[in-house]
Formats: structure tokens, sequence, C-alpha cells
């Protein structure tokens, strides 16, 4: 299958790999003359984006081709290297790019590609690319979180159909959603990893719920989603039946390798140094650019370690131990970073609406403008250290791998 989306050949292809920083360099451009505005102010400002804001983002990559480009060129993508997609990612974040939502063009894409028939990639990868089909993650489940083999949402073998029953939680931005990919289990094994299955389901199908959850800050990100019958084609399952769960851990491999959000770090950092330097006479000051100091040195090291990592990586191999690490210190360096913010805001912080963070323009009732959006950011990045497997179970992984424990 050649370019399934025409859209991806409109300009030339990225920088060539050997020179990262051209790439970079093409990168922070972008972000200057072709981001659209209202999105790169809103990011920058730390409000709640709406779906409408992703979409204006993905707008402006589809004529570079830069949806997907760590996808292979076979399926639409540029190809990237793994050095190019970290400096993609680092650097757009860093000026100003919204999160690229991840569960189509970096979950369920790739997923489809290595594993799904032809005619599955010939159905979904085409609306990936070019945004018209959005995509939901469905895995945790009370009782099945970090521990997801113990998943208990049911798929039976009814005809050309699985009905399925069950619930997932924690589920992001599904309340967006035109499809969603899930684990279920459609037999028991010996063991738990046996017998999960993964099924791509439309969330137009009867039988299917949604209910959101308000998380800490006040706005909605994430979902329960009940399945009570729903009947999904048997074509809608990807691989073999029972072997979801090489899917999955193909899929969780991708989820980690860029989960250190550096770019991120950098622009939080950006603005907690921006606050410090406006006052500085605080008493105060001197030691809050010390703590800035410290902060910096780690964000460094990171990126350092992410840097090396990126430029020996083999993608078509998992990232082992590499990907837990730099989940872990990505992480709780952005929880850091948040944590002086609010000591730097002071009782200022205190004073949070969710009402101020809705909208295109910073609002404050105390304090600094730019205030309800930097606790909106500390609020929302706790969850930073839970998601995409917690950092208990990722410094588990690292001690099994690297120390055969």
């Amino acid at each position: 299958m050649q370019n399934p989306n025409p859209l991806t050949a409109v300009t030339p292809a990225a920088q060539d790999p050997s020179d990262p920083e051209a790439f970079r360099a093409e990168v922070r451009a972008f972000c200057e003359r072709e981001l659209p505005a209202r999105v790169r102010a809103k990011v920058q400002a730390n409000l709640y984006l709406e779906k409408q804001d992703y979409l204006d983002f993905l707008h402006a990559l589809i004529p570079r081709g830069w949806v997907a480009g760590h996808w292979p060129r076979e399926w639409g993508g540029r190809g990237w290297t793994p050095l190019q997609r970290f400096i993609f990612e680092e650097e757009s974040t860093a000026c100003g790019a919204p999160w690229l939502i991840p569960f189509g063009v970096s979950y369920v894409g790739p997923v489809i590609f290595t594993f799904g028939s032809a005619w599955q990639k010939a159905r979904f990868l085409p609306p990936i690319l070019s945004s018209t089909e959005w995509w939901a993650q469905g895995y945790s489940e009370p009782g099945a979180g970090s521990d997801l083999a113990a998943l208990k949402t049911r798929a039976v073998r009814d005809g050309d159909h699985y009905v399925v029953t069950g619930q997932k939680i924690w589920t992001s931005y599904v309340q967006w959603a035109d499809w969603i990919f899930c684990l279920v289990r459609t037999s028991e094994g010996t063991r738990r990893q046996q017998g999960i299955s993964f099924l791509l389901i439309d969330m137009k199908t009867p039988g299917i719920t949604v209910r959101p959850i308000r998380t800490m800050d006040g706005c909605h990100h994430v979902n329960e989603v009940f399945f009570d019958g729903v009947r999904v084609p048997v074509q809608n399952l990807v691989g073999e039946e029972g072997q979801g769960w090489t899917c999955a851990k193909f899929l969780l491999n991708n989820e980690r390798v860029i989960a250190a959000e550096t770019g991120r770090s950098m622009r939080q950092l950006a603005h907690l140094q921006a606050l410090v330097d406006a006052e500085p006479a605080r008493p105060d000051a001197g030691a809050f650019r010390e703590r800035i100091a410290q902060l910096r040195l780690k964000l460094h090291a990171l990126r350092a370690y992410c840097l090396q990592a990126a430029r020996h990586m083999d993608p078509t191999q998992p990232a082992g131990a590499d990907a837990s690490l730099m989940k872990i210190r990505g992480s709780e360096l952005q929880q850091s970073i948040a944590e002086a913010t609010i000591d730097w805001l002071g009782p200022n912080a205190a004073v949070y609406d969710p009402a101020l963070v809705h909208g295109d323009t910073p609002r404050s009732a105390v304090g600094p403008l730019a205030g309800p959006g930097l606790v909106r950011e500390y609020l929302h990045g706790r969850a930073a250290t839970i998601y995409g497997g917690s950092n208990e179970i990722q410094r588990n992984i690292i001690a099994k791998a690297e120390l055969g424990l």
C-alpha cells in the first residue's frame, strides 16, 4: 500500500536525518509561521484545549505530512528516525504546539500497519492521517490499571460478531472519539495474558455509554465507558484471537518512548523563570533562581539521555528499560517544575476556578494573569506518574530488565 493519504505528498520530506539541527530549525520555523496563533497562545497559557484546537493543529501538520511523520513511507508517513521523532515532539511542544494526541497516530495506527489485515490497513490508516476519524484507548478498567492483565471486559463470539460486555475507565478524550481500540478477554488461559484480544469498536455502535469524569483540575479529560452487549464485526479483530497481549505490549512500548515530554518541561520551566524574573526584588527570588538552576540541570541530563537513546534506538525493537527510565524521569521532572511554580504563586494558587481556563485568553481573579493556567497544569500533571503505566510499575520493569529481579 503506497501513500494512503495524498495530502502527505504536498510538500517535500523533512531535512536529512544526518543533520538533526537543520530539522530542529525546520520544526521551529513551522511553529513560528504555520502553527495557528490562537492555538499556540492557549497552549502557552495552559488553558484547556477543545477538540477544534487539536484539529487546527493537525490541519497545519497535514500539508507537511507531519501528522504521522514517524510512520514508514509505505503507509503514508515520512519514515522519520527515532531522533527526528524526538526532535519534532520536543521542539514543537517547547514552542507552544499542543500535545499530538497519540491514540490514532502513535498507538493504534502502528498496531494496525504491523498486525492488521489488508482490509484494516486500507480502512483505518487514511482517516488517521487525514484526521477525519479520532480514536480512544480502551485499556484500563476498575481493578485493571497498571495490572492490565487483570482486565475483565469480555467478548463472546456470536457468528460474524463479538458481543462485548464490560467497562473501561480513565478513557482519555473518548467523548470526541469516532472509534475506540479495546483489549477484551475472549477466553481464559493458564496465564492471565492469554485469551486477551485486540478489537476495534465503532463508538456509534448501540450499547456504548460514556460518562465523564472531572479530574482535579475541574476539566473533562477522562471518562468511564460501558459496553452492554455491543456487537463488533469479527473483521475488526486485529491479529489472531487470544494474541492481543502482543499488540498491547507493542503499543505500550510506543507509548513510553514518547513519555519523557522534555519539550513540555522546557516550556513550563520557561514560565517559572519568567515569573521569578518579573519580581527580582522578592526576598525569596534568589532561592527560587537556585531551584530553577537545579531543575534546569535535571532537564539537561534527561535531554542528553533521551537524545542518546534516540540516536541508537532501533525502531523495530522494543525500547526496553530505556523507555521506562525516560518515563519516570520525565514525569517526575514535570511535577517538580509544577510544584516549584505553585510555591512561587503562593496564596494566589489557592484561588482556582476551572471556568478561568476555558476560552481563548487567560483570565485571573487574583495574582498573575497566568496563574489559573499554571494551577491547572499542576493539578492535571499529578496523573503523569500514573498514566502510561505507573512509575512503580516502570521501576519493576527496570529491575527485571537490568538487574534480573
